[in-house]
């Protein structure tokens, strides 16, 4: 009796862990796809952009070149989001599946929702079964309303938290030196929480939108922010800032500390290229225009 009972608790608190970690396959995907496009474009956009359009240069260029990364990276996370997002509202199989909360969705759309999905894959197959591409790409609008003023205001926070801390080095620690990946970590971190917060009623809508499957609450953006205002207020509206600023400071504070590092090392890389290269040409012993006599 006392091992089927720790046996049950066991089983009980695996299955509590393995909730938290839920729809973490399709979050680590679309991840990596936005950082891909977003830091790959981040450099070339912002040059680009201050060289042909000079009235766009500073805080502009950087808003920009962070929205336009974003953009790209868009038609891969965001069906990865649609994915990670169900999985996560769904708990266990076992309080997906009961009956009272199958009878509390029918009281408020009257229509059937969508079924538990075991992994990535099947959630994906699923989705394309019953909605098709649109399934896929529900709240695809809201979440580009969301991400893209996101990644430009953190692209924007972060150069201008650089320049701000390098201008106060310069007055009063001239002699100071921190390195540009510590520097990134902290000033990412901050970046990333100050956007984070400032996006969160785009999220919130974003979120709405997308887990509302076949039955619908919502008949789009305006409908959302007119309901949710309506029945929650403020309240509603800036539900969830904690987390999403919890998640936020972490993520954004490592990623800029390995885009500062990888940027030294390719910045280093380069200048000792072009040491050697000139090593080499003032060694090389230029040939006498002059025949040798024997």
């Amino acid at each position: 009796m006392c091992y089927t009972s720790t046996m049950l608790c066991s089983l009980s608190g695996l299955v509590m862990f393995v909730g938290f970690y839920r729809g973490i396959a399709p979050g680590v995907i679309g991840s990596l796809a936005t950082g891909a496009t977003y830091f790959g474009f981040i450099e070339s956009t912002k040059k680009w952009i201050e060289e042909s359009n000079l009235n766009l240069g500073g805080h502009w260029a950087h808003f920009i070149a962070g929205a336009v990364g974003d953009t790209l990276g868009s038609f891969v996370y965001v069906p990865c989001e649609v994915m990670k997002q169900r999985m996560q509202v769904q708990g266990s199989r076992t309080s997906w599946n009961s009956a009272i909360m199958k009878d509390k969705m029918r009281m408020k759309s009257g229509a059937q929702m969508y079924g538990y999905y075991t992994g990535m894959f099947q959630a994906g197959h699923s989705i394309w079964k019953e909605q098709g591409l649109k399934g896929l790409y529900t709240g695809y609008w809201s979440t580009l309303a969301r991400d893209v003023p996101f990644a430009g205001l953190m692209v924007m926070f972060y150069e201008t938290l650089k320049d701000v801390t390098e201008k106060g080095r310069e007055k009063w620690a001239p002699n100071f030196h921190v390195d540009s990946s510590i520097e990134g970590l902290v000033l990412g971190g901050l970046a990333g929480g100050f956007s984070a917060y400032l996006t969160t009623p785009l999220d919130v809508i974003k979120t709405r939108l997308q887990v509302q499957g076949s039955s619908t609450s919502y008949n789009g953006w305006l409908d959302a922010v007119s309901k949710i205002w309506k029945t929650e207020g403020a309240k509603g509206i800036f539900r969830g800032s904690i987390p999403r600023i919890t998640w936020y400071i972490p993520a954004s504070a490592l990623t800029f500390m390995a885009v500062e590092f990888l940027r030294d090392h390719f910045n280093e890389k380069l200048d000792n290229d072009n040491v050697q290269e000139v090593a080499s040409l003032s060694i090389e012993k230029p040939k006498s225009s002059f025949p040798e006599v024997a």
